[in-house]
């Protein structure tokens, strides 16, 4: 999967690299291009040890759940709502993490669009939360 990227992904990329703000990112197509360390914890595992992955894939390893344990589909997720619908999405969702691990999160996507209305992909952001 690894092609050469759009000079806008590869800057998020790097970006990402120097946030603490966990980050995912996914090309057009909805797979996975990239995660930067403080997603690791959240995610269960670095990214170079599952590096690019396709949508499906990543989609349900995570086991996504609404905060009632309710599975969602990948098309619920606000980085797929961001990707093919053109807009942010927001969204708390449960995960399980690659390591086993339960997590709370708040979700934060929008669309990554290159000058000349070029769809490169989208970006969510997320941090651990509690219910409250």
């Amino acid at each position: 999967m690894s092609v050469q990227k759009e000079i806008e992904v590869i800057l998020t990329r790097q970006l990402a690299g120097y946030l603490t703000l966990p980050i995912f990112i996914i090309d057009p197509d909805g797979n996975l291009l990239y995660f930067n360390e403080p997603a690791q914890a959240i995610l269960g595992r670095r990214f170079e040890d599952t590096g690019e992955m396709a949508a499906d894939e990543w989609g349900s390893i995570f086991t996504p759940t609404d905060v009632d344990g309710r599975p969602l589909a990948v098309e619920e997720l606000p980085i797929i709502i961001a990707l093919r619908k053109h807009r942010p999405a927001t969204k708390r969702l449960a995960i399980i993490g690659l390591d086993g691990t339960q997590r709370l999160i708040d979700v934060v996507a929008f669309p990554l669009d290159g000058v000349a209305d070029r769809h490169l992909g989208a970006v969510a952001m997320f941090w651990e939360t509690y219910q409250e």
